[in-house]
Order: structure tokens, then C-alpha cells, then sequence
């Protein structure tokens, strides 16, 4: 059976269907919010008859360019923010971490203001505090500053990134040019996120770390201008969101990050951590409370009784710690272990990211001969293979070697995101994707905040880089295996279900 690929990284789809009718829950996760985290508005204008598709598209990507790039081009700043900075391990940590802290924790309530007050409004609420946020990045005079706008940037991230993607399906009502724009708005974000690491390190070289920040000052703005001229406002409708769920939501995350973070610093057992660590298990005590009794849900949990939801969901979360975690790591070792420059440093993580964009043209291409479980298995099979043996690597270790193992790790990366996006949407079903989408980019942003605070506590407990690398390829490995063996049990085993069962019911027709 042929299947039509979704776009291709982003982790969404956006099919013109009624949502989750016929859902077994129905009503009960019709109200919640992370519907509304990529659905258009009912009575949407297209934009203007006059602009271009190619306008449009570069109108509503400026956000998502800027946001991939705060991800990825941060790693190769980190050696340097230290020294200017005199930031410590944690508090480098936390310069990554705190971004991708608010950005998970506000996605999916963001989409639910996008909804409410409609997702033009949103978005250029989001533009405008991720670049003050930027401006107050680039100005900050020490790491505690630099942290707090950083988490203001994660908020604005939030709030821009699900706006985009409704006005963007919006703007292109006709399901086939849709599909087409999702494939370029896909490959400009995917290639946004390849050069981040280059980018940034000749940036941080030539200009200084605070360029990294300055650089969204003028996309910011000009996609500010286009999308104001461009881009039609849809209707917003009422819906009520799920405030209070969504704060103890904040509230775990942001302590499981504490605890996660600053446990090697004050140690395990220090009475902060330990707050931290009541705080985090009282509110996912709250919140599961709270959403068993409540009927307007944080989270669609209906959808994860069917096993290849939650297997792309757990292939997700494995994917990026596994992902980012390495970046994280790398940008500094190449850096601190093996004295390269920022420039150079990030050259050296071109393999990691340089051959997604490709892989996801291959995906497009495959994806209907080929089921997803399989694919989703084989990858991350041999991603996890790579980087265990990576775990031989050293200072010591010619960068050739080291570019081979992680350029062959991450040759399936472009694969791996779209693959998953179509086994979680095959799933849920059409008439679920939008919540489908959001759970799934939420839980891959809390993969990275994991992974890279993981690798944090790694870097800061072990006493040298031989160690302190082969620790981090073997967590990155055994993530990768596991995200094979969640794509090889539950998205493979639902596949066949489903092409037994649709076996069985052409044969009874």
C-alpha cells in the first residue's frame, strides 16, 4: 500500500479532516489542547491573491529557521561562552537547556492561544519576544543573564512555531500544493538545522558569540514585515484551554531539569536537588491526578493505548536525546579535548547533520515501497551499532575516524524524523493527526532537554575526556538501540496488525 509521505522533519501533518471523529474517547479528547498546537481555524482566508507561494513559504519559515538555528548553532559557542563568560559546565548547561525547557513545556499550551486568539496574532507575538529575547542574549553580561533570556527565547519559540504551521496549511488550501509547500518549508528547515553548527562557528569566530544572537534580529524583522503583508489572519475560536494542567506540566519539567543539572554541581543529596526532586514527583502526581479526573487534558493519553503511537512517541524521545545529546558533546570535545577553533569545530559537525536534507528526498522517494517499522529499525539499529563503538574514541583519535563513525551513525537521521512522523500519523489516524503531530514534537523536545542534561551530568562527573566521551557514545548508543527496539516491537507489530486486518477486510468485501 502506498502511503504519502508526510513533510519531512518537523514532526506534523495536517490533513483536511474532522478531528477525532469516531476517536474512542471522543469527547474527551476532542477538548484537549494539544489539538489545537496545528490545526488551522475554521474559516480560514488564504493570503493575498497577489503574493507568491515561494513568499509565503519564506514569510512563515523565518521562525522556524530561527528557532533550529538557536538549537543547533548554540553547541559550537559553548567552549567559547565559557571563557568570555567564565560560565561553568552547569551553567553552559543550562544556556542550552533552558531554551529547550520553556520550548517543550509551552508548545502544546501555545497552540491552544494560537486557537483562541488566533494564530496570526500568536505568531507575531512570538517573533516579537523571541528577537527582544535575542537582543537581551547577545547583550547579556554574564551567564545568569544569558540564561534568563534564553528561556525567554524558548517561550517565544513556543508560541511561534505552532502558529506557523496552521497559518502556513491555511495559506495553501489546495491539498496537493500543500503537500508541495510542506516538502520545501521541510527542506528549508532541515538545511537550516545542518549548516547551524558551520554557520555558528565561523560567526563566533569572525564576529563574536554574541553574533549567534544578533544574527535573528534581521530575518526576525523581515519575516515579520512579509508575514504582516502576505499572510491572511484565520478566524480564532473559543475553546478552553488547560491552564492549570498545563502549569504543573511546567512545574515537573522545570524541576526534573534542576535536579538534572545542578546534581553534579551541589551533589545528589543536597537540600535543593532534594526539593527538586519532591517537587517533581508531587506534580506528575498532580498532573496525572488532574487528568484522570478532568476532561480537558494536557495530553491526548487515549491515543497511547495503540502500540505504534506510543512506539513512535519512545523512537521520538530516543531520537533526539541521542541526537543532541552527541552535539552537545562533540562541540565541546573538539573544542576542550582536541584544541579546535570555533570555526573549525563546527565544520567538524557537518557529518552529523549535512546528509539529513538528502536522506529526506530518499524518504520521500522509498517511503511507499518500504513500511515504516522496518526502516525506523534498521536506522536507528545502526546508529546505535556506530555509536557503541564509538566508545573507542579518545583525544587522541584522528578526526577522519571520528567523522566516518558519526557521519555513518547519522546517515539515516533524514530518514528517521520522517519515518517516524508517518508511523505516528498511520497510528492515530487522519482524524487525529494534528494532536498526533503535537505530542510528537513536544516529546522530542523533551528528548533533547533530557539527553543534553544527561550529557551535562556525564561531562561534569568524570574526570577526563577518555572517559567522559566513551560514557557519552555509550548513552547515545544504548538511546539509539532503544528507539530500534521500540520501532521493531510496537510501530512494526502495528503496521502488520494493520495490514492484517485490512487484509482480512478486502477479502471479505
Amino acid at each position: 500500500m502506498t502511503r504519502e509521505a508526510p513533510s519531512a522533519c518537523l514532526g506534523w501533518e495536517f490533513p483536511n479532516a474532522p478531528v477525532l471523529s469516531g476517536h474512542p474517547q471522543g469527547e474527551r479528547l476532542a477538548m484537549t489542547t494539544a489539538e489545537t498546537s496545528a490545526a488551522p481555524a475554521g474559516g480560514a482566508q488564504v493570503g493575498s491573491p497577489n503574493a507568491s507561494s515561494g513568499m509565503k513559504i519564506a514569510a512563515l519559515a523565518t521562525g522556524f529557521v530561527m528557532a533550529t538555528l538557536d538549537v543547533t548553532i548554540i553547541n559550537v559557542a559553548g567552549a567559547t561562552l565559557q571563557e568570555r563568560l567564565q560560565a561553568s559546565l552547569t551553567q553552559l548547561t543550562w544556556i542550552v537547556d533552558g531554551y529547550v525547557l520553556t520550548f517543550a513545556s509551552l508548545l502544546m499550551l501555545a497552540g491552544g492561544l494560537a486557537n483562541r486568539r488566533g494564530p496570526k496574532t500568536i505568531y507575531m507575538w512570538g517573533m516579537v519576544l523571541f528577537l527582544i529575547a535575542s537582543l537581551a542574549c547577545a547583550l547579556s553580561p554574564s551567564p545568569e543573564a544569558l540564561i534568563a533570556a534564553r528561556l525567554l527565547q524558548g517561550a517565544g519559540a513556543a508560541l511561534f512555531m505552532p502558529s506557523s504551521l496552521s497559518l502556513l496549511v491555511s495559506s495553501f488550501p489546495e491539498k496537493r500544493q500543500r503537500t508541495r509547500m510542506l516538502g520545501l518549508w521541510s527542506a528549508i528547515v532541515a538545511t537550516s538545522s545542518g549548516v547551524g553548527p558551520t554557520l555558528g562557528g565561523l560567526m563566533v569566530s569572525a564576529f563574536g558569540w554574541q553574533s549567534i544572537f544578533l544574527l535573528n534580529l534581521p530575518i526576525g524583522v523581515i519575516g515579520m514585515v512579509m508575514t504582516h503583508r502576505l499572510i491572511a489572519a484565520p478566524e480564532s475560536r473559543s475553546l478552553k484551554l488547560a491552564v492549570p494542567g498545563h502549569i504543573i506540566w511546567i512545574i515537573t519539567l522545570a524541576a526534573v531539569s534542576f535536579a538534572l543539572i545542578e546534581g553534579p554541581q551541589l551533589g545528589w543529596t543536597a537540600g535543593p536537588v532534594v526539593v527538586a526532586y519532591a517537587v517533581a514527583v508531587v506534580a506528575a502526581a498532580a498532573l496525572v491526578l488532574r487528568e484522570r479526573r478532568s476532561e480537558n487534558l494536557v495530553m491526548p493519553w487515549g491515543l497511547f493505548a495503540s502500540p505504534g503511537f506510543s512506539g513512535a512517541n519512545l523512537v521520538g524521545f530516543c531520537f533526539n536525546f541521542a541526537l543532541f545529546g552527541s552535539i552537545f558533546m562533540l562541540g565541546l570535545f573538539f573544542q576542550h579535548a582536541q584544541g579546535a577553533s570555533p570555526f573549525v569545530a563546527g565544520l567538524q559537525l557537518i557529518p552529523i547533520t549535512i546528509l539529513s536534507p538528502l536522506a529526506n528526498v530518499v524518504y520521500s522517494r522509498i517511503s511507499g515501497r518500504f513500511a515504516n517499522g522496518p526502516l525506523l529499525t534498521v536506522f536507528l539499529l545502526v546508529a546505535g551499532v556506530v555509536s557503541l563503538a564509538m566508545t573507542a574514541v579518545s583525544p587522541s583519535t584522528p578526526y577522519w575516524l571520528i567523522a566516518i563513525g558519526i557521519g555513518v551513525a547519522n546517515l539515516g537521521s533524514g530518514i528517521v524524523s520522517p519515518g517516524m512522523t508517518a508511523a505516528l500519523v498511520d497510528a492515530a489516524g487522519p482524524a487525529h493527526a494534528n494532536i498526533a503531530g503535537s505530542v510528537l514534537n513536544a516529546n522530542r523536545q523533551l528528548g533533547s532537554l533530557v539527553g543534553i542534561a544527561v550529557i551535562g551530568v556525564v561531562l561534569h562527573t568524570t574526570s577526563d575526556w577518555d572517559t567522559s566521551v566513551s560514557v557519552c557514545f555509550l548513552l547515545v548508543g544504548v538511546m539509539y538501540l532503544l528507539g530500534a527496539v521500540s520501532a521493531w516491537r510496537l510501530v512494526t507489530r502495528s503496521e502488520r496488525r494493520e495490514s492484517e486486518r485490512a487484509t482480512a477486510d478486502s477479502v471479505r468485501a
